[in-house]
């Protein structure tokens, strides 16, 4: 089954050149490669910014479009780890050892099964 990762934390925990930005990454990419070593990473990335994001809705058939996030929060949505892993206790494991949990918050969702519907 998949589970799909959210990573919020503080936006300028990931933000080049700040201080700590080289850790962060050099942690990340030992978290990634071992998920992907175990076999279960299907996908992962960082985002930009809030500051680049726009927000679409569409009202009354009419696009409505805003920049930046969804919603203002302290923590941002900043990446997402997509993993396969046999159950929820198994996609709870690995995301314990993404170092965004010691920073923010990691919401663990599972992917619906759509039945090859998209």
């Amino acid at each position: 089954m998949k589970y799909l990762c959210l990573l919020h934390v503080p936006e300028d925990a990931w933000a080049p050149g700040t201080k700590g930005f080289e850790e962060t990454v050099a942690a990340n990419m030992a978290a990634r490669k071992a998920i992907a070593d175990a076999g279960v990473l299907v996908d992962c990335g960082p985002l930009q910014p809030t500051s680049t994001a726009t927000t679409v809705r569409v009202r009354d058939g009419e696009p409505l479009l805003t920049d930046g996030p969804y919603a203002e929060l302290k923590e941002q949505l900043g990446g997402y780890y997509l993993l396969d892993c046999a159950d929820l206790d198994e996609a709870l494991r690995w995301a314990q050892t993404i170092p965004a949990a010691a920073l923010g918050a990691i919401e663990v969702r599972p992917v619906m099964d759509t039945g090859g519907l998209g």
